[in-house]
């Protein structure tokens, strides 16, 4: 809770060598618009940027391979968001309520979507999903009203597409 609640914070650059960015450490700074984040971080904790809601866009590095539970969720302003390559694991309701979200690329080393994950990313109109992720939880994108998943031809997610009617896009 390091920085929980400093809604008069606009900017922060974490500094080289911190390897976790902590639960609920910047949660509710609504005023925060740009996050500087090392390639020292490996993890995003829980609920570590939830409801930040003046922030646009985030580039998480490289070397982050897990985004904690309810990480970013309800960052309303949120409308990009580069996900590495090494990353493995999304949290539980990372992105929930991420409504400005347009596109997300998830990236091959993630093997689960886990529930609530983008639920209530109501501007999300295009997911791609590689053939990597074999399991997808069935509320995952729940409210996602204008969603395409794009995804290998009879791979997880293409039959997931398919069994909950979300348009699929098969490559």
């Amino acid at each position: 809770h390091a920085f929980s609640y400093c809604s008069s914070l606009t900017s922060i650059t974490i500094p080289d060598g911190v390897k976790k960015i902590g639960y609920s450490a910047f949660s509710r700074c609504s005023g925060l618009t740009s996050i500087t984040i090392p390639d020292s971080v490996t993890e995003i904790g829980d609920y570590a940027f939830e409801n930040c809601s003046g922030l646009t866009s985030i580039t998480i590095p490289d070397s982050v391979t897990e985004i904690g539970d309810y990480t970013f969720e309800n960052c309303s302003g949120l409308t990009s968001i580069t996900i590495p390559d090494g990353l493995k694991k999304i949290g539980e309701a990372a992105f929930l309520g991420c409504s400005s979200l347009t596109d997300i690329t998830i990236p091959n080393e993630v093997t689960d979507i886990r529930k609530l994950a983008f639920k209530d990313c109501s501007g999300l109109t295009c997911v791609t999903i590689p053939e990597s992720v074999t399991k997808i939880s069935a509320n995952a994108f729940n409210s996602c009203k204008n969603l395409t998943i794009t995804a290998p031809k009879d791979s997880f997610a293409a039959e997931y597409a398919k069994k909950y009617k979300i348009k699929l896009n098969e490559i």
